[in-house]
Parts: C-alpha cells; structure tokens; sequence
C-alpha cells in the first residue's frame, strides 16, 4: 500500500483491495496436496455449470472438495440438486447461494493467468474488518476489501473512516473495475468526480 498507493491516493479517496490479495498475505491457502478428492467431488463437479467468466468454478474437482469440507456433504449434494433446478428456470448462482461467501469466494486451483494459483486455493479473508482498519491506521489510506466479479459481488469490509459507506461502494464495484483477466490490479482507486474537472 505504502509502495504503489500512497503516492496517488488524496484524502477523500477510497482504495479498493482484492479480496485475494488480502488472503494472500494472511496465508490463507489449501495447498492441492492436502485434499484427498473424494468420490462424491468427483461426481457433483461433473454436473456443475463450466462457465469461468466469474472465476473458477465448483465444476473444478478441487473446489467442490473445499466445498465439500467447509459445509458438509449433505448441504453441498443439496446446493447441487437446487442448483440444477435453478439452471432450469434460468437463475444462476443458487449453490454458492447456499453453500456461503466462503465457497463462493474460494479461488485459484487454475493457471490461467498466474501459474502459481494451480498448486492452491486461496480462501476468502480472515477478519476483513481487522485488515481494512490496520491499513488505515497505519498509512492513513481509506480502503475497502470486496469480493468482485463479472457477476457482481460483495464489499466484505471498509476501513473506519471511509468517506464512501458500504452501501455506494457496492454500486461503485458492481461492474468490476479491476475486471478478471491479466490486468493485475489489485487495488483501485475510487475518487469523487469534481465539478471543476469534467471538462479537463
């Protein structure tokens, strides 16, 4: 933050951070070598949409065993039955709307676009709250971490003094600004547009 934030951010600012960048630095992976793929894994993964414009899906063997392992077999074979409804009558997301934020929000298990995240999953943020505030304390940088995707998403946390509540931080991250892909931000800056600056 000091490093490649500081020297843009102005008070009033916002910083947006990547929900994986903030599990990254709490270590908080499941290397593939400590799952043990499960039959039942093997099964449901077969029959879950393979549609990664959001990210990794539960269609990849080692996710659906994370699944597996955070909410119980039974909860996940019942994610997946409602899941396959859903898809049905057109309604998407209806297992990790069952199965939780930390499903949902499990990454890496692929080498898309960094080779490293195929020998680990990276979990959702322990205490965002904790994170958002020891980066304001510390550098004075208002932040928020949020899980974004093409699909949408959820700000997990924002930093005690924010200028922006969580609330418009939501519709501001909606589309993703960070987007998916080799971009590599993992952190944006939101800034209030000021009147004096549209026809700059």
């Amino acid at each position: 933050m000091r490093q490649y934030v500081s020297p843009y951010f102005c008070e009033g600012d916002v910083v947006y951070i990547s929900e994986k960048i903030v599990s990254l630095c709490q270590k908080d992976i499941i290397p593939k070598e400590s799952l043990k793929i499960s039959k039942l894994a093997k099964f449901l993964s077969r029959f879950a949409s393979t549609n990664d414009s959001a990210g990794i899906g539960v269609h990849n063997v080692y996710k659906m065993q994370v699944a597996i392992m955070l909410c119980g077999a039974p909860k996940v074979m019942y994610a997946a039955l409602a899941a396959g409804v859903g898809r049905i009558f057109g309604k998407r997301g209806v297992f990790y709307e069952i199965t939780g934020p930390q499903v949902a929000g499990l990454d890496g298990f692929y080498s898309t676009y960094f080779p490293e995240y195929k020998q680990f999953g990276i979990m959702t943020p322990k205490n965002p709250d904790k994170a958002v505030a020891k980066v304001e304390e510390e550098t004075g940088i208002h932040c928020c971490v949020a899980d974004i995707n093409d699909f949408g998403g959820v700000v997990l946390a924002i930093s005690p003094h924010s200028p922006f509540e969580k609330p418009l931080l939501q519709k501001l991250l909606k589309d993703n600004p960070a987007g998916n892909g080799k971009e590599m931000t993992p952190f944006v800056l939101l800034r209030e547009k000021k009147d004096d600056l549209q026809n700059a």
